[in-house]
């Protein structure tokens, strides 16, 4: 077996739906500290044999390591030598891991090294093999007997409690207790989470303990409206083709991206800091920033600036720290367009109230996401591979407690008729065809807050029942309005301009604009009686 070289990949299930099976901000943050862990600090131990590493120890092994080519956002990639090594870490690394963090399964899987081959093609083989090992569930280790107590919250069995809180397994290790063992004895000692995904998403500033937002109440300010928000890179699969051909180069690849991931989020950290007001924490809070992924959850007035700040930013570090890679003479990953020397982003967001299940959120904001990528692929070019897709986002405000489909929520309360639409993003960060960019909707919404703001809205929410009633009712008090509001007529031409979505549906912008108005301005203070 001499000579011979394994490529080793892990990957964790279900991360979001780890973070976001509950509410409570403390448990959420404390999960994403753990799957933090699992791909740097766990799997560095199980490497070494060392218990006693600590995680910037561990890192820097890793990074420092030719064979570790990817260890962050839940996937670890790492060549083996040694066919005994590789078994010892397929063998082992499951069960510590579940022990771990209880309620985290990982699938794993091992291929065999063609020198002949690059390991691009090796990296898509385990790719394949890693997704359809998902369809092979593990073993639960939490599963107890019929008549021991449960908690209320999971239905899990209870290994403590806490106040009038009967805690799993799972939970505790998301609030980090402290475990002590004596013979049979445990003894649980609570500490405050960690808050190491801050310290690394906010930069090199100064952060006190009590700054932090363990509670989702402290982070709201004038009213409850949070965004749940995902970013997600384009064109990895392109530069996965291209730059795995080379093990060195992909490795330095993915350690630099996430290098331009995480100064992108400390650059967008530091252009909204000045709007915090008088929140008792910062009302930021990181749940997974690795890779070329950034999810977070935030106070929803500043979720828009924060999009637009990081997709600027991951577009500039992009080209700092991986113009040369990208560029290599030997291979060129993009070919066509302006942008062949960075990496642009995609990001959905979902706007909820704090009382709303954070898990649908997630969900909602993943899949307004990928409708950004949707959009943003559609060409010729792009879908080849060729040329890299434009920064863009979709957001998305939910009015009621139905938990559905995005594509069944555009139909049942984004469109009045078959021909008629308020979905009408994405919204781009530089000029895209017939859609706005950030800025120009940013600026329409700015408009709503004048002198004649509220009359402008009033008319428009006219407008736009009408149309749910009778659209050629509706295109008649649109003329009238815009004949009576001589004064203000360009700005309402402006926010009821349709733009050709499909073939025979037209796209008005005005919805999103109230609803982002709303968001930004509404004042609540504790009741939703001036709800929009």
């Amino acid at each position: 077996m001499e000579g011979k070289k394994y490529l080793y990949g892990a990957a964790v299930q279900g991360i979001q739906s780890f973070i976001f099976q509950t509410n409570k901000l403390r448990e959420i943050v404390g999960a994403s500290e753990l799957v933090e862990e699992i791909c740097t600090l766990e799997f560095a131990k199980m490497l070494t044999g060392d218990n006693k590493l600590s995680f910037e120890d561990a890192d820097n092994l890793l990074c420092n390591d030719p064979c570790a080519i990817r260890h962050a956002a839940g996937t670890v990639n790492y060549i083996f030598n040694d066919e005994e090594a590789c078994r010892k870490v397929v063998r082992y690394f499951p069960k510590r891991i579940s022990e771990f963090a209880p309620g985290i399964t990982i699938s794993q899987a091992v291929l065999l090294l063609d020198e002949n081959k690059p390991l691009s093609d090796a990296s898509e083989t385990l790719a394949e093999l890693l997704l359809s090992q998902r369809n092979k569930p593990m073993v639960s280790l939490s599963h107890g007997l019929i008549g021991l107590q449960r908690s209320r919250r999971t239905n899990m069995p209870v290994v403590h409690k806490e106040g009038e809180d009967y805690l799993d397994e799972a939970t505790v290790a998301k609030l980090n207790y402290l475990v002590e063992r004596s013979g049979r004895k445990i003894t649980y000692i609570p500490r405050q989470t960690t808050y190491r995904l801050c310290q690394k998403a906010f930069g090199n500033i100064p952060i006190k303990n009590k700054e932090v937002a363990y509670n989702i109440e402290n982070m709201i300010d004038k009213n409850k409206w949070i965004a749940v928000i995902h970013i997600d890179g384009n064109g990895m699969g392109q530069v996965v083709r291209k730059v795995g051909t080379n093990p060195e180069q992909f490795k330095l690849f993915s350690e630099n991206l996430n290098k331009a991931t995480v100064q992108s989020a400390n650059m967008a950290f530091n252009a909204v800091r000045g709007q915090f007001g008088d929140s008792k924490a910062i009302p930021i809070r990181p749940v997974v920033l690795g890779g070329d992924d950034h999810t977070l959850i935030c106070r929803g007035d500043l979720a828009i600036d924060y999009v637009k700040n990081f997709m600027q930013a991951f577009e500039q570090q992009t080209r700092k720290y991986l113009a040369n890679i990208l560029n290599n003479k030997d291979y060129k990953v993009f070919t066509k367009g302006n942008k062949t020397d960075c990496l642009t982003a995609c990001a959905g967001i979902a706007f909820v109230k704090s009382a709303y299940p954070f898990y649908y959120a997630y969900d909602l904001a993943e899949q307004l996401c990928e409708a950004a990528k949707k959009d943003a692929k559609n060409s010729p070019a792009i879908k080849a591979g060729e040329q890299l897709a434009d920064s863009c986002m979709m957001f998305h405000k939910v009015q009621d407690s139905f938990n559905e489909n995005y594509t069944d929520v555009v139909k049942r309360e984004l469109m009045p008729d078959s021909h008629t639409s308020f979905k009408y993003g994405p919204y781009y960060l530089e000029e895209h065809g017939n859609n706005w960019t950030i800025d120009n909707l940013l600026l329409k919404v700015d408009m709503l807050n004048a002198d004649e703001g509220n009359r402008i809205k009033s008319s428009l929410r006219r407008w736009m029942s009408t149309l749910f009633e009778d659209s050629g009712k509706a295109k008649q008090m649109l003329s009238r309005i815009i004949n009576l509001e001589k004064s203000r007529s360009s700005i309402i031409k402006s926010m009821t301009q349709g733009r050709q979505l499909e073939k025979d549906v037209i796209a008005y912008p005005t919805y999103d604009m109230l609803a982002l108005h709303t968001i930004n301005s509404q004042i609540t203070r504790n009741t939703d009686k001036n709800e929009n």
